[in-house]
């Protein structure tokens, strides 16, 4: 009995040192990584926050790529609708982080159709609640003679997380 006692110990002692050491693993990286095995950039899928990005790698698209990271339960987004969200915009060829909204802490409200093809065309559809990662070829964004920080047939990397749909 007092062997039996002293072996019941030693494994609860056991699991409970496994238990605490897969813990301590994930410190930091709560973040759920949405990864991609299609050569997209993979994407944080914390709703919410603002999103963390990789760096694309290999060539770019040549067609319009989208990706929902968090399927939203809201509002659908269509053609006519304006658009509350939260964006994140990174360029392909440098991987680096151009514009935030998330940086402001202001979400963009908008039209769909005023804004650039890439979003009309891969936004529809997307729901209040959810997060879409666009990337855009450059004749559906900001095509041969760029704009501002954007050069010339940049691909674009939106991720977007849609707040409000009217």
């Amino acid at each position: 009995m007092r062997a039996q006692r002293k072996n019941l110990v030693i494994a609860l002692v056991i699991a409970i040192i496994v238990t605490s050491i897969a813990a301590f693993a994930n410190i930091g990286g709560k973040e759920k990584v949405t990864e991609s095995s299609t050569g997209l950039p993979a994407v944080t899928a914390n709703a919410g926050e603002a999103p963390t990005i990789t760096a694309p790698s290999g060539a770019a698209p040549t067609t319009l790529e989208t990706k929902d990271i968090i399927v939203g339960t809201g509002v659908e987004v269509k053609a006519s609708s304006t658009l509350t969200v939260h964006y994140t915009l990174m360029t392909w060829s440098n991987g680096s982080i151009v514009e935030s909204s998330w940086s402001s802490g202001q979400p963009a409200t908008f039209p769909l159709s005023g804004v650039i093809q890439g979003w009309q065309q891969g936004l529809p559809g997307a729901k209040v609640g959810g997060r879409r990662l666009l990337v855009i070829p450059a004749s559906l964004g900001y095509g041969p003679n760029g704009s501002g920080p954007i050069g010339p047939n940049e691909t674009l990397i939106f991720v977007v997380d849609i707040i409000g749909v009217a």
